[in-house]
């Protein structure tokens, strides 16, 4: 398999993470934004959305959309709940990550973390998310409080999914996740997994 990933993005990251706890070996290519090998992968067709991730299979079939590939990759594994209920509730969780969360978590830390996109960062913007963000950052927690993870009795890509964008809320996002104890009891229960790699690895 071929990834082609951008180093500094959660998407991205969810799949290299969820590659490394499931020790499976494959090919990666760099498309960090702004860089010429995202140019030379978006002209060559390979980033069908035009953005990455991207999985290449082996056979050269292309798979866009991070949690759409990390489904794919846990299929017959732990990470994909077997009770149909909980599978469902998992799913749930991804599309939330991607309708809700993301553009408002992920938003708020690329608007901080990438020189190109500053002169976007206005301050009614970082305060109007900010506040969106906390809000759905509590949705999680209330979630955490009673529970080790986010759909059913066990890790699932839900956890995944979720964890790309938000370990980093904090130190990207400038979050207040000194409010959010149950999220960061979340946050260290994926690092102490065997396997675990950081975004920057």
């Amino acid at each position: 398999m071929k990834l082609y990933s951008m180093p500094s993005s959660g998407n991205s990251y969810k799949v290299r993470l969820l590659l490394a706890l499931l020790g499976r070996d494959y090919e990666i290519v760099h498309v960090e934004d702004a860089s010429p090998a995202l140019a030379e992968a978006k002209a060559e067709g390979r980033l069908p959305f035009g953005k990455a991730p991207v999985l290449e299979l082996d056979d050269g079939r292309l798979l866009p959309e991070s949690n759409a590939i990390i489904y794919h990759l846990a299929e017959g594994s732990t990470y994909i709940p077997t009770d149909p209920l909980q599978r469902a509730t998992m799913l749930s969780w991804l599309f939330w990550e991607q309708n809700q969360h993301e553009g408002v978590v992920a938003v708020r830390g690329a608007l901080n973390f990438y020189p190109s996109r500053k002169h976007l960062a206005t301050p009614e913007r970082m305060a109007d998310l900010l506040d969106r963000g906390h809000a759905l950052l509590q949705i999680m927690e209330d979630r955490l409080k009673g529970h080790d993870w986010l759909a059913g009795d066990q890790m699932s890509v839900a956890d995944i999914s979720l964890y790309g964008y938000t370990h980093t809320a904090g130190a990207r996002g400038g979050f207040d996740m000194a409010r959010f104890p149950a999220i960061n009891q979340w946050l260290g229960r994926i690092q102490a997994l065997p396997g675990y790699v950081r975004i920057d690895a």
